[in-house]
């Protein structure tokens, strides 16, 4: 564990409590794409096979359980909870994830290390989450005005995985066999993502007006 891992590890953390919160607070979900808490969903339920089979510490296993547990009460709540699901946008979170995830597992078949079961949902979960994001972006964008704890939430989201790719950075000069260059390449593809998005995000605050994204 280092200081980026950790770092990364508590931004991630902190933008799915913000995101929480917009929900059970305000009993909304506004803004918020169904489409990509579920890719989320997927993304933890296949990178986290390993959870009762392989112990690495309790940090390891609370922060599995908690992203986990988190993703699919977010989706439950967006489909289930009486009042939350009437805020939800469905027009405009019209983005076909289906294909998405389709098409990043046969990519995890295609290229990874090593051809295990649990090694290709691994490579797929790491596809799938560098760009899960997509249909939360193409949603605001299209909606225009991003309400603050939405915009919050996105902001900390893309700031784990700049902490993540340090971490691998990190990693790559102090560690003499680390070699995650699949990890590596998906992280610097998500980063670019949210390029745009940090770039207005930036603009709003220096201005101090509220967050607006070009349709």
């Amino acid at each position: 564990m280092n200081v980026f891992r950790f770092a990364g590890d508590m931004t991630h953390l902190i933008s799915i409590l913000v995101l929480l919160l917009k929900i059970y607070a305000t009993k909304s979900c506004s803004g918020v794409s169904l489409k990509t808490q579920e890719l989320y969903a997927v993304v933890f339920l296949a990178r986290y096979l390993d959870l009762f089979s392989d112990f690495i510490s309790v940090y390891n296993t609370l922060m599995k359980l908690v992203f986990i547990g988190s993703s699919l009460a977010i989706v439950w709540c967006m489909r289930m909870h009486p009042v939350v699901r009437r805020s939800y946008n469905k027009d405009l979170d019209t983005f076909r994830h289906y294909f998405l995830a389709l098409a990043m597992f046969v990519l995890a078949l295609l290229v990874h290390e090593k051809f295990t079961f649990q090694e290709i949902f691994w490579v797929f979960s790491i596809y799938l989450e560098a760009v899960a994001i997509l249909p939360q972006l193409v949603l605001l964008q299209r909606s225009g005005n991003v309400d603050n704890l939405t915009g919050q939430y996105v902001f900390f989201l893309g700031a784990y995985r700049v902490f993540y790719i340090l971490n691998w950075i990190y990693r790559y000069f102090t560690e003499q066999h680390f070699s995650r260059w699949i990890a590596c390449i998906s992280g610097l593809v998500q980063s670019a993502l949210y390029a745009d998005f940090f770039y207005y995000y930036f603009i709003s605050w220096k201005n101090n007006a509220k967050l607006q994204l070009p349709a």
